[in-house]
């Protein structure tokens, strides 16, 4: 009998630099002695306005919580491919785009194999390749945030499997132009455009992936539909892709509840997208308003948040201080974003209260 089981742990893994979470609003209610309703959550680009009313009721009254769901994920995938306008063969949804994310790596990364990504970007490539034991291979983006794409096409080498870009970027906001995707999608290597934030720009590399057999699409319905607790996102595939996915997947990855959300959102979409263009709107109002904040300067985002570079001020003071007041933001303590925090999209009174805020702060401190 092994006395210290954790001897038998990868090595690679019990030295894993873990994702780094926001935080949970309940945790810090309690923290500050305040009612969870008192939290004002903008860490996440979570949806302030929920999901659709027709999501509520139908969750109520669903009798067949004791069934599994359909494993081939038959009528869901007939459903997006209904919205995004593709043959539901090339759909495959997943439990979060994070779980595909990883099954994709699965299935293209063996121990040593490469993975390049764009920095500063979404973690969860960093995250997902390092416990496939791929290796990921950063290229820093320009200064303006833009995707070097001569510089991507510098670090192919025979063990690149995969290039993730995602579009909108998290956290910057900024948007990769079609013929950036074009001229990558040609280096002929698996390409993999995450969508997450798509409703919020509306460009899309979707409608290329028919023509493109390495071209695959990851989107979400987290951020436009208000489902991020339900967990369901999808991707749009090379049709062999899709099927392989298809095999590897856990048998039944999409729990009923997110299956009957993501039907009322789907027959709700009008609705759902009014709450979009309201917080598009907000997006143009909060980014003047923080453009006012004598120690921030915020990047244009094409998403449902907004990247402030922090300047004579320490970005982590700033956010601690919010905190304080029970304001969660984004803070990255890494090189490349040491000094920037990112805050997302809220409702018109929700801008109001991190501007003033901000404003208190800007008046003391560090």
């Amino acid at each position: 009998m092994v006395e210290d089981i954790e001897k038998l742990v990868r090595i690679d893994m019990s030295r894993f630099g873990a994702y780094s979470p926001c935080k949970s609003p309940d945790v810090i209610a309690r923290k500050l002695g305040l009612p969870e309703s008192e939290i004002l959550k903008l860490d996440a680009n979570e949806n302030p306005y929920g999901c659709s009313p027709r999501v509520r009721e139908a969750l109520a009254n669903y009798p067949y919580l004791n069934i599994y769901p359909d494993a081939a994920q038959t009528e869901l995938r007939e459903q997006l491919g209904q919205y995004v306008g593709l043959d539901p063969d090339r759909i495959v949804a997943g439990n979060g785009s994070d779980e595909l994310i990883d099954l994709l790596l699965r299935m293209f990364v063996a121990p040593g194999d490469e993975v390049i990504t764009t920095v500063p970007t979404f973690d969860m490539y960093r995250f997902s390749t390092q416990v496939c034991r791929g290796k990921v291979i950063e290229v820093v983006r320009l200064a303006d945030f833009e995707v070097d794409v001569p510089a991507i096409k510098a670090a192919v080498t025979k063990r690149t499997r995969l290039i993730f870009i995602t579009n909108p970027n998290n956290p910057t906001g900024t948007v990769v132009p079609q013929t950036d995707i074009l001229s990558l999608a040609r280096i002929g290597l698996p390409l993999v455009i995450d969508e997450a934030y798509y409703e919020f720009c509306g460009q899309t590399a979707a409608n290329l992936v028919p023509e493109y057999s390495n071209l695959m699409v990851l989107r979400t319905f987290s951020k436009w539909a208000g489902l991020a607790g339900l967990r369901i996102g999808y991707g749009i595939f090379p049709v062999k892709i899709a099927e392989i996915l298809l095999k590897i997947k856990p048998p039944y990855n999409i729990n009923v509840a997110a299956l009957v959300a993501v039907r009322e959102s789907l027959k709700d979409s009008e609705y759902l997208l009014g709450s979009v263009r309201k917080m598009i709107d907000e997006r143009f109002r909060l980014f003047d308003k923080l453009s006012e904040v004598k120690y921030l300067k915020p990047i244009p985002s094409q998403a449902n948040f907004i990247l402030c570079e922090v300047v004579q001020r320490d970005a982590k003071y700033i956010q601690d201080e919010l905190e304080k007041k029970g304001i969660l933001v984004r803070y990255y303590n890494n090189p490349l974003l040491r000094n920037y925090i990112r805050i997302s999209v809220g409702k018109p009174g929700q801008t109001d209260m991190i501007i003033e805020a901000l404003h208190e702060i800007g008046g003391r401190g560090k």
